[in-house]
C-alpha cells in the first residue's frame, strides 16, 4: 500500500469537501502565534536596519525549524504507532495545508452578497479576503478584487502546497505554509516591517517562483476543458505579455492567465491604508467585468487544482518507483 499517495488523496478530497476548519487546532494558527510572539520579542523600533534584517533572518530560521521538526515528529510517531494512524495524521495535515474549498467559499460570499444583498454587503465580504481599502469600491471594483484573489491564490493557496506535499509530504507542506504565513504577517513593505520582514518576503518569492509558473501553465491547460467562456489563446497571449505586471515576481503569473481567459482587465491602481498605489493593469478589457466572473474564476481554479492533484498523484508514484 502506498501510504503517502493514500494520505495525499484523502487530504485533497477532505479539502474539497470540508474546506478550511480554521480554528485553534489549525497548524497555521499555531505558526501565526509563534511568529507574533517572536516578533514581539525581537523587533525593536530603535534597532538599526542591519540589525532588523539580522533578526528577520533569525525569526525565519526559528519558525521554520520548529514547524518542520514538530510536523516530522508527529508524523513519524503516528506511523510508528500504527500505519492507519500515520495515514490519518498525514491526511489531516495535507488537508490543513490546502485552501481550495475555503478560497471558493470566501470568494463566493462576495458573489452572493452582490447578487442577493447589496453593494455594501459585497464590500464587507471582499474586505475579509483582500488587503486593499474596500469602502469606496463600486460593484466592478468589488468583483475585480474577488477575482484577483481567486486567481492569485490559485497558486499559493492550492497548487504550490499540492506540489510541495507531493514531493515532501506533510513536512515540506508545512514548511511551505510556514514561509507563506510569515510573508503574510511580516513581509510588508512599510516602515515597521521593511527590514525585519525582508527575509520572509524574499524566501516566499523563492519558494513560489516555480509553482507560480506551473500554476499558470496548468491554468491555461484547464481552460481547454471549460467551454466557450474561457479563451485559451487569449490566456496565453496575456500571460506572455502581462505576467510580470506586479511588484511580486509571482503574483501576476496566474492573474494574467485568468484575465486573458475571461477577457477582462484586472489589477490597476488601488488604495491601501488610505493611500492610492499605482499598479499596472493586467489583461485587456474585451468586455466589462461582471459578478459572474467570480464563479468563472472559481471554476478555473477548481479545474486547475484537480489537474494538478492528478499529476501530483502520478509524481508520487514515480518518486516511489511504482510508475
Amino acid at each position: 500500500m502506498n501510504y503517502h499517495l493514500t494520505a495525499f488523496i484523502m487530504g485533497y478530497v477532505l479539502d474539497l469537501l470540508l474546506g478550511d476548519p480554521f480554528g485553534s487546532f489549525h497548524p497555521v494558527v499555531w505558526i501565526g502565534k509563534l511568529i507574533s510572539v517572536l516578533t514581539g520579542k525581537l523587533l525593536k523600533e530603535n534597532d538599526s536596519s542591519a540589525r532588523k534584517r539580522l533578526k528577520g533572518r533569525i525569526i525565519v530560521i526559528i519558525v521554520i525549524a520548529i514547524s518542520v521538526l514538530a510536523t516530522g515528529f508527529c508524523v513519524i510517531l503516528a506511523y510508528n504507532i500504527n500505519s492507519i494512524l500515520g495515514i490519518a495524521v498525514e491526511a489531516i495535515i495535507t488537508y490543513q495545508c490546502l485552501a481550495t474549498k475555503s478560497l471558493y467559499t470566501e470568494s463566493m460570499k462576495v458573489y452572493y452578497a452582490l447578487k442577493d444583498t447589496s453593494l455594501e454587503a459585497g464590500r464587507t465580504a471582499v474586505s475579509m479576503i483582500v488587503g486593499r481599502d474596500t469602502a469606496t469600491l463600486d460593484e466592478a471594483g468589488v468583483t475585480k478584487a474577488a477575482v484577483e484573489t481567486v486567481a492569485e491564490n490559485t497558486s499559493d493557496g492550492v497548487i504550490a502546497p499540492l506540489i510541495y506535499l507531493a514531493i515532501g509530504g506533510p513536512v515540506l507542506g508545512i514548511c511551505y505554509k510556514t514561509i507563506n504565513t510569515m510573508d503574510s504577517m511580516i513581509g510588508y513593505k512599510n516602515d515597521k516591517y521593511m527590514d525585519f520582514g525582508r527575509a520572509a518576503a524574499k524566501l516566499d518569492d523563492v519558494v513560489n517562483f516555480v509553482p507560480a509558473r506551473i500554476s499558470a501553465v496548468l491554468m491555461i491547460i484547464a481552460t481547454l476543458f471549460l467551454g466557450k467562456k474561457y479563451n485559451t489563446v487569449n490566456a496565453i497571449y496575456i500571460f506572455k505579455r502581462d505576467r510580470f505586471n506586479h511588484p511580486s515576481p509571482n503574483s501576476a503569473q496566474t492573474e494574467s492567465v485568468c484575465a486573458g481567459a475571461l477577457g477582462i482587465q484586472l489589477a490597476g491602481p488601488a488604495s491601501y491604508f488610505g493611500k492610492l498605489k499605482e499598479k499596472p493593469y493586467i489583461g485587456d478589457m474585451l468586455r466589462k467585468i461582471e459578478v459572474e466572473d467570480i464563479k468563472r474564476a472559481n471554476l478555473l481554479m477548481t479545474c486547475t487544482s484537480i489537474l494538478c492533484a492528478s499529476i501530483c498523484g502520478i509524481l508520487i508514484l514515480a518518486i516511489e518507483g511504482r510508475f
